[in-house]
């Protein structure tokens, strides 16, 4: 037991903080991104937009370097796990163990499919919860992540400072 809890125990310290002006560009992104999803939401009358969407653009716009910001891990993972959730959600309906598979099963599928991307962890959960149909995945999940993707990739790479993607792959 007290080898376990001496791995609580570190002498390392948090990353320094991001510059005013990377955590305002990051800001502004993200800000950007919502405003598109919730505004296509509002005039087409069609879901673009859903709450682990605000996740993905703090990491997009937040860390955009991360290998879980990647447009591989944005469209894949949310797709992957809304996909787990909705199957979870129509074998064993809005149980709590439906909730517990999702989440678990969506961990780690996207771990083996190289799409992790943790707001998509949410996504059985929003599912479930939600007693969402399978037109769930088509609007908002793939067209809001492929959006999110879209912005992240414009948006980012204004900045000279800025590389968006590190990888496709």
């Amino acid at each position: 037991m007290k080898n376990y809890i001496v791995k609580f125990k570190t002498v390392n310290k948090s990353p320094k903080p991001v510059s005013v002006k990377f955590s305002i560009y990051s800001a502004l992104g993200g800000f950007i991104t919502i405003t598109i999803l919730a505004f296509l939401t509002k005039n087409l009358e069609l879901p673009f937009i859903m709450a682990p969407f605000g996740a993905s653009c703090v990491l997009a716009f937040g860390v955009p370097d991360s290998p879980l910001a990647q447009p591989r891990n944005i469209i894949g993972g949310h797709l992957i796990s809304t996909f787990i959730g909705l199957c979870c959600f129509w074998l064993f309906g809005n149980q709590w163990y439906a909730l517990a598979l999702g989440v678990g099963l969506a961990i780690g599928i996207m771990q083996l499919t190289k799409t992790t991307h943790p707001p998509a962890g949410a996504d059985p959960l929003v599912v479930i919860l939600g007693a969402c149909h399978w037109d769930f995945l088509l609007n908002p999940v793939l067209s809001g992540s492929v959006i999110i993707t879209i912005i992240a990739l414009l948006f980012n790479n204004i900045s000279p400072y800025r590389k968006y993607p590190k990888y496709w792959r």
